[in-house]
């Protein structure tokens, strides 16, 4: 195996487990994320569920050759859809479990979310970008 699909290999069991654990998450202590819901968000709590349950099956999906480009797409458009969470989350200063986090958090997490879209992408082989097909 060439040293970029290593790389590739890596990146895509990381986000898998990164994903399913905070998928477990969301479906164990869904009144966690309840307060950066927008307002115009129906049925949060069953969308929370819901979440919780695209991320465990995209990190499953990214783990299967088969389902691994549909599975990048998915976790990819996942990720744009959160997004208005995680305003609401920095510009209202929603505390979660008791804690409101700082700018010095939501900068860096605002920040991070097109690196988390071609994270999957790219782990998931839909894309090559910035390194050439097996060399990255």
């Amino acid at each position: 195996m060439r040293m970029g699909d290593r790389r590739r290999r890596l990146a895509r069991v990381v986000l898998a487990a990164l994903y399913a654990a905070v998928g477990v998450v969301h479906l164990k202590s869904p009144e966690g994320f309840l307060p950066i819901m927008p307002d115009w968000v129906p049925a949060p709590r069953a969308v929370v569920i819901g979440t919780g349950l695209a991320e465990i099956a995209g990190a499953i999906g990214l783990l299967i050759p088969a389902l691994r480009r549909a599975a990048a797409w998915g976790l990819a458009a996942y990720a744009v859809c959160v997004f208005p969470a995680n305003i609401k989350h920095a510009m209202d200063g929603v505390a979660v479990g008791g804690t409101v986090l700082g700018w010095d958090y939501h900068v860096p997490r605002l920040a991070a979310q097109p690196v988390i879209i071609w994270w999957a992408l790219w782990a998931g082989q839909v894309i090559d970008w910035p390194f050439r097909r097996g060399e990255g």
